[in-house]
């Protein structure tokens, strides 16, 4: 069988069928419109020729509800079965059709095949603006073909790839090709199989890519350090609007990572984070982007494992927050309390547009029970209180100071005494002194105890204390990990850097945070007339150099010029020749201290003038000398001491 080519059943004009060209020379009005009509319906049957030509060559059986609405701008071709052969007939047809801007073509088992297809197709076609490929078995075969249709197509604004089977491997190719592509608009890679390596490309596809508005990514596996590198991406993004990561398991470590990078988005409006395993740690952790952010109107947090901690930690950011733009948040399956009711009128009177879904009154806060006080403890609290000794609590029960008395005595004794114990609590002290059941309580044991509850104590404390350690740690690893992939996502072209060079430790290149040309932030002169890149998170960054490994310091102002004298090192002419002065022509505190430091690193010092390179070489010679007059020191006073010996 002949392979069909784009160009042999592509018809030309002068191929199409034209039974109304006798009468072009016509002119009357009813003749022209007769033409018209004429002319159009020839050029849907010329399309529909095609198609059914491709089929034949093809070997397919043609579908006939692509035939007769190949005048509708929606093509729905959903199950059909195309397959790979299929969806070539009907991409040779659309090369030259011009009315359907919208192809759905989800579950065809098109493959990757039929997807290289559609590659041709749209470097032809320039009106299919919205495709649907979802559930086609692309998987990583495909996903180039898909990558190299997205660099192409001028025209399509809106994709969805959902459910068919990229890897983590495939989303390097989907960053590649968007982060040129500003075109389009709309994403659904929905129903894949991303992790952790997938979520860092994704990442960097967020922190690219200028164009996308809507991307859905729900029922993936972006955990862990996938969903912290993702949210790095959409911290520097300022693009994107709508996000659904719903079905990924986050996790309260993503949480905590998305709340970061909310506290800098500034263009998000709609977030879905449903079935993401936040418990409420992890609404808290989100809470505090959300006191910073000024966009986002809709949060889903349905179906996670959140109680009324959680939904009242949320209703109270969005009372505390004047700047707040919430105005749905979503937590469906939550049981709430009076409280919370309470405090969600008294927001709504400040925010009369928010609107809280939750399921109903009936829920309460899980407290934990209280502990069992142990009567040991209280006894040993109420003698260390009275500065008394047990012995002198006891003695009027126990003349012969044997520490033994009868359990009717001992009762008797606690109970008339003003000890905070309840009957309950003595028998239980009882039963502990008198395991025996002897009916005799030897009170030794309360001073044994008193090493033993102190030994406990400490050992609580310390397992306390080991735990808020460990997730001190825990919560900084993630913040180093986000902190980390925000510089690692950041384009290194679109950085603004810092005039004057720039500079890095000796000791190997310093860690940078860019900032992208498009937040427009500016570079701004503080009042110690230091250069400063304001970015995202807001701190002071120095960017590593981009030239050779030594640090180039510029040279000082014309001002300062007379307070310095050339530098006389030999290898002066390795330094660069062009010299780089700040606007303000004054050098930053970094640079000033770096100077009082290593005067010879700068090719002009406000110090006296360096020495050469033998200057360490004569220091040394100095020491060897002091050395030797101390040898010579401690030589005369041994003969001395020989001389007054003798």
């Amino acid at each position: 069988m002949s392979i069909l080519s784009f160009e042999e059943l592509s018809l030309k004009d002068e191929d199409c069928l034209s039974p109304t060209g006798s009468q072009a020379t016509d002119t009357e009005s009813d003749q022209d419109l007769e033409y018209d009509g004429k002319k159009k319906f020839s050029k849907e049957l010329s399309v529909a020729e095609v198609y059914m030509e491709a089929c034949k060559l093809v070997g397919v059986v043609p579908v006939s509800y692509f035939i007769r609405n190949l005048s509708s701008p929606t093509m729905t071709l959903t199950y059909h079965g195309l397959g790979p052969l299929g969806c070539k007939a009907l991409a040779i047809a659309l090369v030259s059709d011009v009315h359907i801007r919208t192809l759905e073509l989800a579950y065809n088992h098109v493959q990757a095949e039929g997807v290289k297809c559609l590659v041709e197709l749209l470097r032809a076609n320039f009106t299919i603006q919205h495709l649907d490929l979802s559930n086609n078995h692309v998987k990583s075969e495909g996903a180039e073909h898909v990558a190299k249709m997205l660099l192409d197509s001028i025209s399509l604004k809106s994709i969805k790839l959902s459910g068919n089977g990229f890897k983590d491997g495939d989303a390097w190719h989907f960053t590649e090709a968007l982060s040129a592509n500003s075109r389009l608009k709309d994403l659904d890679l929905s129903h894949n199989e991303f992790c952790g390596k997938g979520g860092e490309y994704l990442g960097q596809l967020l922190a690219n890519n200028e164009g996308l508005e809507v991307l859905d990514l729900s029922w993936n596996h972006l955990r862990m350090k996938g969903a912290v590198a993702f949210s790095a991406g959409l911290k520097v993004n300022m693009m994107l609007k709508h996000l659904d990561l719903s079905w990924n398991g986050f996790g309260n470590e993503g949480a905590l990572a998305m709340g970061e990078a909310l506290k800098f988005n500034n263009t998000l409006v709609h977030l879905n984070l449903s079935n993401n395993c936040l418990t409420n740690e992890g609404v808290s952790m989100l809470c505090r982007g959300l006191e910073y952010n000024e966009t986002l109107r809709v949060l889903l947090l349905a179906y996670n494992s959140v109680t009324v901690e959680g939904a009242l930690a949320l209703v109270t950011v969005v009372k505390n927050t004047p700047k707040t733009a919430l105005e749905k948040i979503d937590i469906c399956n939550v049981l709430v309390n009076e409280n919370f009711v309470d405090l969600l009128e008294l927001t709504c009177q400040k925010h009369p547009y928010l609107d809280v879904q939750y399921g109903g009154v009936g829920g309460f806060i899980a407290q934990k029970p209280p502990k069992r006080i142990d009567p040991m403890k209280v006894i040993q609290d109420y003698l260390d209180k009275r500065k008394l000794r047990l012995w002198d609590f006891f003695r009027n029960i126990d003349k012969d100071g044997t520490m033994r008395v009868p359990v009717t005595d001992f009762r008797k004794a606690v109970q008339q005494s003003s000890i905070p114990l309840n009957r309950y609590q003595i028998e239980e002290l009882i039963h502990r002194l008198d395991r025996d059941r002897t009916g005799i309580v030897d009170y030794r044991g309360l001073a044994d105890t008193r090493k033993q509850m102190m030994r406990d104590h400490r050992r609580q404390l310390k397992k306390v204390e080991s735990r808020q350690k460990k997730e001190k740690q825990k919560s900084d690893r993630i913040l180093k990990t986000f902190q980390t992939a925000v510089e690692a996502v950041t384009p290194r072209s679109s950085m603004i850097i810092s005039p004057g060079g720039a500079k890095e430790d000796s000791g190997g290149p310093q860690p940078f945070s860019a900032t992208p040309l498009s937040s427009w932030h500016h570079i701004v002169m503080s009042n110690s007339s230091r250069y400063s890149i304001t970015n995202l998170s807001g701190d002071h960054v120095h960017l590593p150099m981009l030239g050779g490994t030594s640090p180039y310091r510029p040279t000082s102002s014309p001002a300062m010029r007379s307070f310095s004298q050339p530098n006389l090192l030999a290898d002066s002419s390795n330094f660069p020749t062009s010299k780089s002065i700040s606007a303000q022509g004054i050098r930053s505190d970094l640079e000033m201290e770096y100077s009082k430091l290593s005067p010879t690193e700068n090719s002009l010092t406000r110090s006296r003038p360096a020495l050469n390179a033998e200057q360490p070489e004569s220091k040394t010679k100095t020491k060897k000398l002091k050395k030797r007059k101390v040898k010579k020191h401690s030589d005369k006073d041994s003969q001395n001491l020989t001389k007054s010996i003798k």
